[in-house]
């Protein structure tokens, strides 16, 4: 990771969880995670604005102590790849994710109660 500039570019993701609040879509600054079931959503949505790519994840001995046996879900790396409100998703100026009405139907059908959603005109 270079993060001599900012936001930080990343060519390999590696998360680490510390502990899990279940969400299927989680932010690791600077990239997105989703569970490999909504990365299936969004594409059988044919939403634009976004690739999916491979994410190494492991969990601390943290984890394991707080959520002995629980097992993640596979999750993918979500890219934004959309550069304004004609994609379903991009990044704000301040690196805030935005997405289009279409997108929120879809990730509304998953599980991401730690989200902060804000409706904008």
């Amino acid at each position: 990771m270079n993060t001599s500039v900012h936001p930080p570019e990343v060519s390999h993701l590696h998360h680490r969880f510390e502990g899990w609040l279940g969400d299927e879509l989680l932010e690791v600054f600077p990239c997105f995670l989703v569970s490999s079931a909504l990365a299936k959503a969004l594409e059988e949505a044919r939403l634009v604005g976004f690739s999916l790519d491979a994410v190494e994840v492991s969990v601390s001995p943290e984890f394991q102590e707080l959520y002995p046996g629980r097992t993640l879900p596979e999750f993918r790396w979500l890219k934004m790849t959309g550069k304004d409100r004609d994609a379903d998703f991009w990044l704000t100026p301040d690196f805030r994710l935005e997405v289009s009405s279409r997108a929120l139907n879809v990730l509304r059908k998953f599980k991401i109660a730690h989200a902060v959603i804000e409706v904008s005109g």
